[in-house]
């Protein structure tokens, strides 16, 4: 069994509407530790831009509730460290050809295995809390998904190796602290040069969907920001939030 790391509460439901909507209240009754939420089933679970989300019993849903001294800017590259962490716990369970797919998506063997949603909310001084929410298919797949997204898989599915919710848990958050603690040591560089070295579809054409208008281009670099570098024919764009799409 996989050590629980020292700096972190957990609080593990039977059921909630979202991991993410359990930590804002948490965080508005009082609670002042980083704390990881998860629960075996969730009712009402949301990925970005407010749409649902499924997480099939079995699965991983958890939030980690933090309260940090940053700002928006440095918590939104805690989507990076998540990714790291997440592909780190499937190389525990024997998983191959994990993929990163900006901004918040892992895969396995090309098909979606895992998300990532931040929220925060404001205070005058900067962040009053952050949460960061993490859904992985571990046994199973949701039975429908949204047209031209990733296909969704599992890593049952690819064959890797079959650990309960709260063990899986117990890697994510040693993998998240192992990595968080470079970002505050090392700074971004040293996470942005790992999760590049596995991002899919770098080098390659990609189509990004912004709210006015839809891009097509290379995908030639994550700069230090965190903003998605993409040539077109008419020059490079830097894209900081967007919808990303792959050619068939």
């Amino acid at each position: 069994m996989t050590t629980w790391p020292g700096d972190y509460d957990r609080l593990i439901l039977d059921e909630v509407d979202s991991t993410n909507a359990e930590a804002a209240r948490r965080a508005a009754a009082g609670v002042t530790r980083p704390t990881w939420i998860t629960a075996r089933r969730q009712s009402a679970a949301r990925g970005r831009q407010g749409r649902r989300w499924v997480m099939p019993e079995g699965n991983l849903a958890a939030t980690l509730l933090t309260f940090p001294s940053y700002g928006a800017e440095e918590a939104g590259l805690r989507t990076f460290v998540a990714a790291l962490a997440v592909a780190d716990l499937f190389a525990a369970l024997a998983v191959v050809d994990i993929r990163m797919k900006w901004p918040n998506d892992v895969m396995l063997r090309g098909g979606k295995g895992a998300g990532i949603l931040l929220e925060s909310a404001s205070k005058p001084s900067g962040l009053a809390w952050l949460a960061v929410g993490i859904g992985v298919n571990l046994v199973s797949v949701p039975d429908s998904v949204a047209p031209g997204t990733l296909p969704p898989t599992s890593v049952a599915g690819v064959g890797g190796m079959t650990v309960s919710p709260d063990e899986a848990l117990a890697i994510l958050a040693n993998a998240w602290d192992h990595w968080d603690r470079r970002l505050e040591e090392e700074g971004f560089e040293p996470i942005r040069a790992t999760w590049l070295s596995r991002a899919a579809r770098m080098g390659e054409e990609i189509e990004v969907r912004l709210p006015a208008r839809t891009l097509k281009g290379i995908f030639e670099d994550v700069d230090g920001t965190g903003a998605l570098v993409l040539r077109t024919p008419t020059g490079v764009e830097r894209i900081t939030a967007a919808d990303v799409f792959f050619p068939g």
